[in-house]
């Protein structure tokens, strides 16, 4: 099962009646809220899904976006018509950060079919419509721990023995800049790696050969652990979804930089070089 599809595949699945749940998570670091633009037009039958309250739990210690409780986000998938059995199909309004957060929860919370709409609403070119869906209660039931998960000590113990990519900017791995967390740098051994590179101007992914090149070349092979951090564990999600396509398989730390630093004594790199 592919982790993505693109829009024409999806209007074609669509135009088959076959049943299929669309979760629209659109969602934009530090704002403005999703659901606004949802209402103003979204594809038939697609369900808003909150990323801040539905997909994550309370910001706190445990990151700005820590995992979310399994019941809870069981009760949410539930309220958007989420089936075990049905396919499920993501989407954003870019740059896929939203989608593939919901992506990854879903398969790590055990569902087996689930993919991004490529692109997201800027590669839509189909119907669009403003009335809101109210599906039946799906049957969903969370069972997490299906994709594998770092946390804390266990990203720093990969840093040194295996691959850590960092997904954030450039800048912010150096320490440049750092808008939102308290500490600038990266987490000492981690290899930048930012999500932005793994689409195209398009807005689309790039194809697979290019993106198991580009992940090759930063040391990740079929048989070396690989694993991956952001900021809050967004754009992390986003990433592991290009090495998916890419055809590898990798750890996400859900917490990423935002739970790293919030213990002052977690060292800290800074600079173009891991450290």
């Amino acid at each position: 099962m592919t982790a993505i599809i693109s829009a024409a595949d999806l209007i074609s699945e669509m135009d088959t009646r076959q049943p299929l749940t669309l979760l629209d998570v659109r969602w934009q670091l530090g704002g403005p809220p999703g659901r606004p633009v949802y209402e103003q037009g979204h594809i038939p039958g697609a369900v808003y899904v909150d990323l801040d309250t539905e997909l994550a739990g309370p910001a706190g210690p445990a990151g700005r976006h820590p995992l979310p409780d399994p019941a809870e986000f069981g009760a949410a998938m539930r309220r958007a018509g989420v089936d075990q059995g049905t396919p499920v199909v993501t989407l954003d309004g870019g740059p896929g950060w939203g989608a593939a957060r919901a992506w990854w929860l879903l398969r790590w919370a055990g569902h087996e079919n689930v993919r991004v709409l490529d692109g997201g609403m800027a590669a839509w070119g189909g119907e669009l419509t403003t009335e809101e869906p109210h599906p039946e209660p799906g049957d969903f039931r969370p069972r997490p721990g299906s994709l594998p998960t770092l946390d804390a000590d266990a990203a720093a113990g990969l840093a040194r023995s295996g691959v850590l990519l960092d997904a954030r900017a450039g800048e912010r791995y150096r320490g440049e800049v750092e808008p939102i967390d308290p500490v600038g740098g990266h987490i000492p051994g981690a290899l930048s790696a930012p999500t932005a590179d793994n689409t195209g101007e398009d807005g689309l992914l790039r194809p697979a050969a290019e993106l198991r090149a580009r992940f090759t070349d930063l040391g990740v092979t079929a048989d070396s652990p690989a694993g991956v951090y952001c900021g809050s564990g967004v754009s992390g999600a986003h990433q592991a979804l290009a090495l998916a396509v890419a055809g590898f398989d990798t750890a996400l730390y859900p917490g990423s930089w935002s739970e790293w630093t919030a213990d002052a004594g977690r060292p800290v790199a800074t600079g173009p070089h891991p450290g």
